[in-house]
């Protein structure tokens, strides 16, 4: 499929978004964004495609809302009134990366305000020793959105949250992995390379346990019924063992081989 805004391949099992506006820093454009959940939906109903790295062209990840694009969406027939209409009425992005497949954001430069906020609901965070991470809603008297001032305390802890909203400062992939704030950070031009592997070790693991997996967290996120979540965990790995892979699984154990999760795909 050709996009307006985002460039989409393949490598093995792992499906690569990389956001194509270096021009405006890969600001998020409503058309952008559309083309974004329609790739990812399009490889969620794909058994070929595991896992989905989320990187940027050039030297930002995504710097922002691109509020000159909010501009053209509201008037009618500009900016691809279609797309910026079904992108308004799209669910929330934390509900969307809930109940995608795993996504991995290979954070390679800029990432700011929802540059950032979007990719705390996604399932891992690399970043090179080139980003720049920053929570900077409150410096043009806006707030943080997309859920992020829960989850960015929940991955972060409160202290390290309440100063980055509230300052809205900017730190270094380096501070960023001290925090917990991203996974790790690696060298600028290994970036992808070990984004490229971590997704490819997700994507190998069964897809049916993967997104049990995703279920159950974001589900628990916030129980405090140790029952509750004891019992939810039960009937899942049940589930699982009652499907093909656990039967792969324990077959190539017995037979001492790497067990193939796809192979009837």
């Amino acid at each position: 499929m050709s996009y307006e805004m985002i460039l989409a391949e393949t490598e093995g099992r792992v499906g690569i978004i990389t956001f194509n506006r270096p021009e405006r820093r890969n600001a998020m454009h409503a058309i952008m964004g559309a083309e974004i959940r329609d790739q990812i939906e399009a490889w969620n109903s794909d058994p070929g495609i595991g896992a989905i790295i989320l990187t940027g062209a050039g030297q930002a990840f995504c710097a922002g809302a691109d509020v000159g694009g909010w501009k053209q969406g509201i008037e009618k027939g500009e900016g691809g009134e279609e797309s910026v209409d079904r992108y308004r009425r799209d669910e929330s992005w934390v509900l969307f990366f809930h109940r995608s497949k795993p996504v991995i954001c290979a954070i390679n430069g800029a990432s700011i305000g929802m540059g950032l906020t979007i990719t705390l609901p996604c399932d891992v965070r690399i970043a090179s020793e080139q980003a720049r991470l920053s929570m900077r809603f409150v410096r043009i008297g806006v707030l943080p959105e997309l859920n992020s001032t829960h989850l960015l305390a929940h991955i972060v802890g409160m202290g390290q949250a309440m100063e980055l909203m509230l300052s809205g400062k900017t730190i270094s992939g380096e501070e960023a992995a001290r925090i917990g704030l991203v996974n790790r950070v690696v060298p600028h031009d290994k970036l992808m390379e070990e984004a490229l592997a971590t997704a490819q070790d997700i994507a190998f693991n069964p897809t049916e346990s993967l997104m049990a997996i995703k279920k159950l967290a974001w589900q628990n996120l916030d129980e405090g019924d140790i029952m509750t979540i004891h019992e939810r965990e039960r009937q899942e790995f049940q589930a699982a063992m009652d499907r093909p892979a656990f039967k792969e699984a324990v077959s190539a154990f017995t037979e001492k081989r790497q067990p193939d999760f796809h192979k009837s795909q």
